[in-house]
């Protein structure tokens, strides 16, 4: 990769670019995201070969990567180089999947300017390519991939067969190779008890229903990750079409849901958004997890109208950038939980105050030019 390296001290200041909630349905899509899975022809799957194989693979990768146009700025880290913390930071990051952050030579990260592109290295497959995108915005995500893909395979020779098309480790890879997917936010089917219905539906059209970090973890903060569950047999375009429209589906039922909610129990919504919010505003030690369900409030209110004064963008933030490793890169030192949960704490009073006082200044600059 060309021109200077971003270091995790560095990323760890801001929050990642694709928490600005910029993309269409913001309020309750946080994110979208395109991966495609990618090995070498010729060499065994990172899984099923030996160390000197996967110096290989990682010496042809990162040749390729140095010449693509997409990640010309950027960085380049391999596992061995970080520690256990800097590990789990770019996990919480979602540049990294928890079974890459091992302590390996062979395993490595390319990260693009602003997050925006990424490869990991001899995971499952020996390159794994992904792009983020903020919102409802997974077909700009697939446009980014496919051209980091395209400028890749200039340099290497993917393993390819005409019949079954880009060959994976995980049969369920094998095709395109690609996996679509959006963290969407479903509070009201949580509440209205209706969540079991809709994921039974979504998984009935051929999709994935998993938890915040993807396959394998758990839902917090009422935030899904649906995506596509096979690539074999249809085309990327229609992958990512049909992931689209069932979103829009689902996001139609969670609006019905919410509406049921605020017609048939709004003092008690009214009375957990505020307090939700009352908490966070005012806490003196706080959990991550407690911080996910009380965010996930707040943002509800602000859907149903009840309240405003936070932004989106701060809540994205507010949920990532004080989870354990970004709180501990942020402040320069290891923190026990207990620690953490005090720092955390104020944190995110400071963020409620910078959001509220943006948000006087606007109104004040509003009525400043209405008068």
């Amino acid at each position: 990769m060309r021109g200077s390296l971003v270091t995790i001290e560095q990323m760890a200041k801001n929050p990642s670019p694709w928490l600005a909630a910029e993309g269409e349905l913001a309020q309750s899509v946080v994110s979208s995201r395109v991966r495609l899975a990618r090995n070498i022809e010729g060499l065994p799957y990172a899984h099923r070969t030996s160390e000197e194989q996967l110096k290989q693979s990682l010496s042809l990768a990162r040749q390729a990567i140095a010449g693509a146009n997409s990640l010309k700025t950027g960085t380049f880290m391999l596992m061995s180089d970080l520690d256990d913390l800097d590990r789990q930071f770019l996990v919480e990051r979602h540049l990294i999947s928890h079974e890459h952050a091992e302590n390996s030579p062979t395993r490595a990260i390319a990260i693009g300017e602003n997050e925006m592109i990424s490869v990991m290295i001899n995971e499952e497959d020996h390159l794994r390519l992904q792009s983020i995108q903020s919102g409802f915005q997974v077909m700009e995500a697939w446009r980014l991939v496919d051209r980091l893909d395209n400028e890749l395979d200039s340099n290497l020779k993917y393993a390819f067969s005409y019949e079954w098309g880009y060959l994976s480790a995980c049969p369920t890879n094998t095709g395109t190779g690609l996996r679509a997917s959006m963290l969407v936010h479903l509070p009201g089917l949580i509440l209205t008890k209706q969540i079991e219905k809709v994921i039974h539906s979504i998984t009935q059209m051929g999709l994935a229903v998993r938890g915040f970090f993807g396959e394998g973890s758990e839902v917090v903060g009422n935030l899904f990750q649906i995506s596509n569950r096979t690539s074999l047999g249809t085309s990327e375009i229609d992958i990512v079409q049909s992931l689209e429209k069932v979103v829009r589906q689902v996001l139609e039922y969670e609006k019905r849901a919410q509406d049921i909610l605020l017609r048939n129990a709004r003092f008690e919504i009214e009375d957990k958004v505020w307090r939700a919010y009352g908490i966070l505003k005012y806490c003196r030690k706080v959990t991550w997890k407690d911080v996910m369900s009380y965010a996930s409030a707040v943002r509800l209110g602000l859907c149903l109208g009840i309240l405003d004064g936070v932004s989106v963008p701060k809540l994205n933030e507010m949920i990532f950038m004080t989870q354990p490793a970004h709180l501990q890169k942020q402040f320069g030192r290891k923190m026990d939980p207990a620690d953490r949960d005090i720092v955390r704490a104020e944190m995110i009073r400071r963020m409620l105050a910078e959001d509220g006082n943006q948000a006087n200044s606007g109104n004040a600059a509003q009525t400043g030019e209405a008068s």
